[in-house]
């Protein structure tokens, strides 16, 4: 794996005072990117391993998840804390999954505000 380049960019993440602290749900209320000259998209990456296999267990689809997005990443030269918009869709939502993915975005951005996020839950 390559290690990712320094940023050409600022990346700022903001919680106003006036707004509740979002910081328990995971997410930044504002991401401010200044100075950049390259986006990268990166598509939705699911559960599923290099075989396109899921687990039956949540918690290690969430692993899964989390970390094939680090491999994508790592292969645009790039990491975690220069994700500033990320949008989770969890299939039939719960209060235990939320926990479960709170815990995990807790781990990867522990020392550090989160990107931008919006959680859907979905059917399927």
């Amino acid at each position: 794996m390559t290690k990712p380049n320094k940023p050409t960019f600022s990346l700022t993440t903001k919680n106003p005072p006036q707004l509740y602290s979002p910081r328990q749900l995971g997410y930044s209320h504002i991401c401010e990117v200044k100075h950049f000259n390259t986006v990268v998209h990166i598509s939705g990456q699911g559960g599923e391993n290099a075989d396109g296999h899921y687990s039956t267990d949540y918690a290690e689809q969430l692993n899964q998840v989390f970390e094939n997005l680090k491999i994508a990443l790592s292969y645009a030269h790039i990491d975690f804390y220069n994700i500033a918009v990320l949008s989770v869709l969890i299939v039939n939502f719960d209060q235990q999954k939320h926990h479960l993915l709170n815990l995990k975005m807790n781990t990867i951005w522990k020392d550090q505000n989160f990107p931008a996020c919006t959680l859907i839950p979905v059917s399927r």
